[in-house]
């Protein structure tokens, strides 16, 4: 066993929230064990002032954190799982999958109390293109607002920005105990949450065999055979954190369910299907649901996104 964990981590509230989190897990682990937090500021944290989709590319809020680890600068990263692109550089591991807590999205409102509540024409800030297009499906006649910015900074453009509402994932807002700032929790008929959404990546060096023994108490079974599926899936489809893709993996009593839905940006068009067989199968149930929505007019709405800002 080491004696001392360097964890790297965003400098967000909600980053240091999981950080801490991580660490205090460990520290309860291992008596004796030093655990310290390193930041380190993603090419997701720089750019504020443009949508994501338009950055392009994937590990916005990952690489950084991955370059600080190969160069031995860091022992462990924590992400959360959302933000972890399908494929690892060479050299790293996902070491565990923490128990995924709330999955879903939620909306925001001081006035309205649901999505169907909300007028016609409300602004609706978000940052994702997968919750425009699947509120746009359902609600049309919406008009959604980029919302980008740390989960604070968000909450505050509700009102600096005039908005009607915004979206968020439900399991930040809990873990900075904003809960009650919750209007609704979307139900996944209308919104599918991102690949991993509500769980915790922990991300370390695959020759570290020391760390990755230490890190595997956190990892959660069911969780990971969700989340295996889920990103199984995505992979197949080729789509990265910014694609109007939900998909949502659950397990009970050895079986994986997967449900997934592919659309267009402007929600117009959408494929949608689900899955379900045993979790040691986990990663061919995703991929095989990719394939059959894929062939069921997915593959055409994948192609028709590039270049979408």
């Amino acid at each position: 066993m080491k004696e001392k964990l360097v964890i790297g981590t965003r400098g967000s509230k909600l980053a240091l929230w999981q950080a801490h989190y991580i660490a205090d897990c460990l520290r309860s682990r291992y008596a004796g064990l030093e655990v310290s937090l390193q930041r380190v500021v993603t090419t997701g944290d720089k750019i504020l002032d443009v949508p994501l989709a338009r950055i392009g590319g994937k590990g916005l809020f990952t690489k950084e954190l991955e370059t600080s680890m190969l160069a031995g600068e860091i022992d462990l990263a924590v992400h959360s799982m959302k933000d972890m692109p399908t494929e690892l550089p060479e050299g790293l591991i996902l070491a565990a999958v923490t128990e995924r807590t709330d999955a879903g999205d939620a909306l925001i409102s001081p006035q309205y109390k649901s999505v169907e509540a909300l007028p016609p024409g409300a602004r609706v800030g978000t940052s994702s293109l997968r919750r425009k297009a699947q509120l746009l499906h359902y609600r049309p006649d919406l008009i959604i607002s980029d919302l980008r910015g740390n989960l604070d900074t968000r909450l505050n453009k509700l009102e600096t920005e005039q908005l009607d509402a915004i979206v968020l994932a439900v399991a930040g807002l809990k873990r900075l105990g904003w809960q009650d700032r919750i209007t609704q929790i979307l139900p996944t008929r209308l919104c599918l949450p991102a690949v991993g959404q509500g769980a915790l990546a922990i991300e370390t060096r695959s020759g570290d065999h020391t760390v990755r023994v230490m890190l595997e108490f956190l990892d959660d079974a069911k969780t990971r055979a969700a989340v295996t599926a889920e990103r199984a899936f995505l992979r197949e489809v080729e789509g990265g954190c910014q694609v109007p893709v939900g998909v949502y993996g659950t397990v009970e009593q050895q079986a994986v369910r997967v449900e997934a839905v592919i659309l267009t940006v402007d929600g117009t068009t959408a494929v949608r299907d689900s899955i379900c067989g045993d979790e040691r199968q986990a990663a061919a149930l995703g991929q095989a649901l990719a394939k059959r929505m894929l062939d069921a007019g997915g593959r055409e709405i994948m192609a028709g996104l590039a270049g979408v800002s």
